[in-house]
């Protein structure tokens, strides 16, 4: 299993970025995926998570109504806009997935090193 993600950056407070990643190793369209955040010294966050048949999407409270999750089966990706960015949002990203339907706190098997989002003036 491989994950390639892209995007991340230094952003300012209240900008957006795009982040994309490409999977590998597994038939994606059957597994939800979504992101992760990994910050040193805390324990790994779901950020969101999208399901592999409907679509239906679930987010941590941290980032609702300021993050969207999406993907696209016929390219093995999955996407994630970030807006409204605020410095407690700095992290490493890391997609991931799994097969237990973006159930639970710990609904991935699988995830990758991610990419690095710092918001800071």
């Amino acid at each position: 299993v491989q994950f390639v993600e892209s995007g991340g950056g230094l952003v300012q407070p209240g900008g957006s970025l795009t982040l994309s990643c490409t999977a590998s190793g597994f038939t994606f369209a059957n597994y939800a995926v979504g992101w992760l955040r990994l910050v040193p010294g805390k324990e790994r966050e779901g950020v969101s998570c999208i399901l592999e048949k409907d679509g239906s999407t679930y987010y941590a409270d941290s980032v609702k109504g300021r993050f969207t999750v999406s993907r696209d089966n016929a390219k093995n990706t999955v996407y994630l806009q970030l807006n409204s960015l605020k410095p407690e949002d700095t992290a490493v990203y890391a997609c991931a997935a799994g097969p237990r339907h973006c159930a639970g706190k710990v609904w991935y098997d699988y995830w990758g090193r991610g990419t690095q989002v710092t918001v800071s003036s």
